[in-house]
């Protein structure tokens, strides 16, 4: 050994164990081939590890990524080709208007200008899932403003929404009349103002009969709608009276909120149509008279028989201004009357007025009711017969006729016998 301590077989030099084995000069210098191994094991494991987190890191972001991406694809597409359409059941109130022969496409045309609904395909698509749509009849609807196409279908199909809606019978009058055992019959005034009712933010408005009134009485008749063939004979008419009859029977669409005048001037104009079309004014020429003359005795027809009965008491109104003779008819005496029944009394007979037949001769100053298609017919064309007796003598409203006063007295025993008198 030299005096450094060292070997002179440098320090690498290995010296044999007392058991002839070799021995490292200094332990822990160099690892075995297995810790070499092992700790290239432990390295790749710890790279393997890291580069999963790595792409597992890359991977989420990727897939946020491509999730916003279709989101906001999803919303392009969708804001550029989804239907617009409103959510839920609206606000407010709007009056609409279906027209008769409308489509559904038109009807949500209609309601996309009136801002019921965001757009025309919106009301489409929903009402595609209704076949109920196709029931929906011409008229006036109360809807409101903002509505999804659904609910907008669904209140269009309820029958509460449709407003408007006016009904006029055959032998009803323009004022109420009442009955003996004290039932009230509304008249047509009655009729057209509870039709103008509708409701505006929560609270309900109606054109009241006075002021429909009002408007019959101060309003010029050419200006209120009245037809040019019944001018003449509305201005001598006492105001209060001068649109009897002038409104056919049927129904009828009035528009909601609008004026006294013009609900009367829509309704008016809609019933010269209607009385065009039954043949009143060219049949009136046919026979040498005038529409207005036939639409009176229409009424008076409409009043007094039912319908198999009305030409031949048609005749019997003839036949009776074709004699001079009083018409003795108890609908005009009850017509002036608040009180009607179907037998007047001897002071109902005897008061005087115009409407009087026991008392004045030829036909009342202006119709008594509203005359339908058939009394028109009937009037027109009158049953043959020398009739100039008719008294109601069956229980379902059939008359007996008569030629002679001797036949009539004999009618009118079987008529008490039979209860019908």
């Amino acid at each position: 050994m030299n005096p450094d301590g060292w070997d002179q077989r440098g320090p690498h030099h290995h010296d044999g164990g007392a058991d002839g084995s070799q021995v490292t000069g200094q332990v822990g210098v160099y690892p075995s081939r297995q810790e070499q191994l092992a700790s290239r094991r432990a390295g790749q494991r710890s790279r393997t590890q890291k580069r999963r987190r790595r792409n597992l890191v890359v991977l989420l972001a990727a897939l946020l990524l491509l999730g916003a991406v279709a989101g906001g694809g999803y919303y392009v597409f969708s804001s550029l080709f989804s239907t617009p359409d409103f959510e839920g059941s609206g606000t407010g109130d709007v009056i609409v208007q279906v027209h008769d022969g409308d489509s559904t496409t038109q009807i949500g045309g209609t309601l996309a200008q009136r801002g019921v609904v965001a757009g025309v395909q919106a009301f489409t698509e929903a009402a595609a899932q209704d076949d109920r749509i196709r029931s929906v009849q011409p008229g006036y609807y109360q809807l409101r403003s903002r509505m999804s196409g659904e609910s907008a279908v669904e209140l269009l199909l309820d029958p509460k929404a449709r407003v408007g809606q006016l009904e006029i019978r055959g032998g009803v009058q323009l004022d109420d009349t009442r009955a003996p055992d004290g039932t009230v019959a509304p008249g047509v005034l009655t009729l057209i103002s509870k039709a103008t009712c509708f409701t505006q933010d929560g609270a309900q408005q109606c054109v009241s009969v006075d002021a429909l009134r009002a408007a019959m009485t101060g309003t010029d008749p050419a200006a209120l709608g009245v037809p040019a063939w019944a001018l003449e004979e509305v201005a001598k008419a006492e105001p209060a009276r001068r649109l009897e009859g002038l409104l056919m029977p049927g129904r009828y669409n009035v528009e909601p909120g609008t004026s006294a005048v013009d609900v009367l001037r829509g309704l008016l104009t809609t019933s010269d149509a209607r009385l065009e079309a039954s043949g009143l004014v060219a049949g009136a020429q046919s026979i040498g008279s005038n529409p207005y003359t036939v639409l009176t005795i229409a009424s008076l027809v409409e009043k007094e028989a039912i319908t198999p009965d009305m030409p031949k008491v048609a005749r019997v109104i003839y036949n009776r201004l074709g004699a001079g003779q009083r018409l003795e008819l108890d609908s005009m005496v009850n017509y002036p009357l608040d009180l009607q029944a179907l037998r007047t009394t001897a002071d109902d007979r005897a008061r005087p007025g115009p409407y009087n037949s026991y008392v004045v001769a030829g036909l009342p100053p202006t119709p008594i009711s509203a005359p339908g298609i058939d009394a028109i017919k009937a009037a027109l064309t009158p049953a043959p017969g020398p009739w100039f007796f008719f008294v109601r003598c069956q229980t379902n409203g059939s008359s007996c006729f008569a030629a002679t006063f001797a036949e009539h007295s004999a009618n009118v025993a079987e008529a008490r016998r039979n209860g019908a008198f």
